[in-house]
């Protein structure tokens, strides 16, 4: 109970007024890392029929939420660097084009009208940016600036359900089917049931597959489907599976179950974060994967290549590594010097005894455990608890 109360003290010490999800986004981006919280009530909203995201604008709208942290419901500006949202390219015209589709971009959620009737609400996230265009040559240069509108500022403020998602995980993705479900399945993965269900204009309106797409349902399970499934087991820390619900032949529902990864998958997709996106799609699929060596720098290409690594800041904000878990602990996570642990089995563990829980763990990885560290680590000892809860229900 002292552990509970401990987790309770760290959102009470969170900004007043702000749900529960903004609370825990705040601790996230306070231990840096690559986990942050998007607010359910953001996860949920629908696109408006006929609308969606590209899979660009989806991941700009991530890495905003992710910036904004804690303070996403406020009434300010939020910044960030070209240089974060670029990645490899070298150009800054595609930033244009992100920041444009998300003004025009509009979502909607149920509603009420003046008269108490139901109603749809209809309103975009970004109701300002501001670009800069001139920049400074041999520097980092270049910044956006932007707003939340309202709309989505009440949204962010009033959720109380959070997805916990991975920085990597999100730029790894391919399709933006699959970053959508991606975000769908972080949000329930910690609940009693995690399923969602809805009819094909549900999962249309969820996914933002535009009416006139993949209208033969083959075809959706083949370009949509399938393809997020195979991302999303590979990249996320939980496995998604579907069942077709059936009106005589037609699909008339789906079903959407997500499942927690057990240890040594939790410690599969870490490496498989941790190494470069080429080759991806051939590891997926148990391919070969051709590799062309590259000739040695020459020596004077070396020494720049030094000194242009020494040249560089470190990294600071959310972008900024945890420090490194130490081993696991062989005695009770309750009084242990380490407290990460016990509030990893706290939030992952559905209210099972963290030690019964650990106990269980160490059985399980054996010899392993002792190999284990860091990132590695976190994510095994994540995943034992999900898994441990999805096994066994809550106590």
């Amino acid at each position: 109970m002292d552990d509970e109360a401990g987790l309770d003290e760290q959102l009470a010490d969170a900004e007043a007024g702000a749900g529960r999800a903004m609370r825990v986004a705040r601790i996230l981006s306070g231990k840096g890392g690559d986990e942050f919280a998007k607010p359910g009530k953001l996860v949920e909203v629908r696109f408006v029929k006929g609308q969606s995201l590209s899979l660009t604008a989806s991941r700009l709208l991530a890495l905003m939420i992710l910036t904004a942290g804690g303070d996403a419901w406020e009434a300010i500006p939020h910044k960030m660097r070209k240089a974060d949202i670029r990645r490899g390219h070298k150009g800054n015209e595609r930033i244009s084009d992100m920041l444009e589709e998300l003004h025009r971009t509009l979502f909607s959620e149920d509603d009420r009208s003046w008269r108490g009737k139901k109603a749809t609400r209809r309103f975009a996230l970004i109701q300002m940016s501001r670009e800069e265009v001139e920049e400074e040559s041999g520097q980092e240069a270049g910044w956006i600036e932007w707003e939340f509108t309202p709309d989505a500022r009440r949204l962010i403020q009033e959720s109380e359900s959070y997805a916990v998602l991975n920085r990597q995980a999100v730029l790894g993705f391919r399709s933006s089917y699959a970053l959508r479900l991606y975000e769908m399945g972080a949000l329930r993965i910690h609940r009693r049931q995690p399923v969602w269900k809805g009819d094909m204009s549900a999962l249309r309106a969820a996914l933002g597959i535009p009416p006139d797409v993949y209208k033969d349902f083959a075809q959706l399970r083949r370009k949509v489907l399938q393809v997020a499934k195979a991302e999303i087991d590979q990249l996320a820390h939980f496995r998604v599976e579907w069942r077709e619900i059936r009106q005589g032949r037609t699909v008339a529902e789906l079903e959407f179950r997500f499942l927690p990864k057990d240890a040594p998958a939790q410690i599969a997709t870490v490496d498989e974060l941790s190494r470069h996106s080429v080759g991806r799609a051939a590891r997926r699929e148990d391919r070969v994967e051709l590799v062309t060596a590259e000739p040695p720098p020459a020596p004077a290409e070396k020494e720049a290549g030094a000194k242009q690594v020494q040249s560089k800041r470190p990294s600071t904000g959310p972008r900024a590594a945890r420090p490194a878990l130490p081993s696991f602990p062989s005695g009770s996570l309750r009084f242990g010097a380490d407290k990460e642990f016990r509030e990893i089995g706290l939030a992952h563990g559905g209210g099972w005894d963290v030690d019964v829980i650990a106990e269980a763990y160490r059985n399980q990885m054996g010899d392993r455990l002792s190999r284990l560290s860091g990132q590695k680590l976190r994510a095994s000892w994540t995943g034992f608890c999900q898994s441990y809860v999805s096994r066994r229900g809550r106590p």
